[in-house]
């Protein structure tokens, strides 16, 4: 419609759109986050292999690292690395100094050599 020589413009936005965006990423990221983890059972024993004992734990695992929340112990792993993911078990050495490794996809392994302790997971 014409008024006094002007033309009404059209609401042309982004923002509605980019908002409506923005709100499903964060929605589908946080339905498709694991972060409670799976409750794992574990198995303790000295480094020359004398059982110690069982437990069970959670772990959250993220590709790349992994935590662990066991009754007395929790750590977080740090970025594992390895030269070849299909020669070498990806692993990471901690600030407490325990090695972390991620055996398989459903086992992971701590040991602390100072303690005299290995700790192996095993999660369904």
């Amino acid at each position: 419609m014409y008024r006094s020589g002007l033309w009404s413009k059209p609401d042309c936005s982004p923002r509605p759109y980019v908002m409506g965006l923005l709100l499903s990423a964060l929605l589908l990221s946080a339905c498709s986050s694991n972060e409670q983890g799976q409750m794992c059972v574990g198995k303790v024993e000295t480094l020359s292999g004398q059982p110690l004992g069982t437990l069970q734990g959670r772990i959250i695992d993220r590709f790349s690292s992994f935590s662990v929340n066991l009754p007395s112990l929790k750590l977080d792993s740090g970025p594992l690395h390895s030269n070849d993911r299909q020669l070498y078990i990806p692993m990471a050495v901690t600030e407490d100094g325990w090695l972390t490794q991620r055996i398989s996809d459903h086992r992971f392994a701590l040991i602390n050599a100072p303690k005299d302790q290995a700790i192996t997971l095993t999660c369904p």
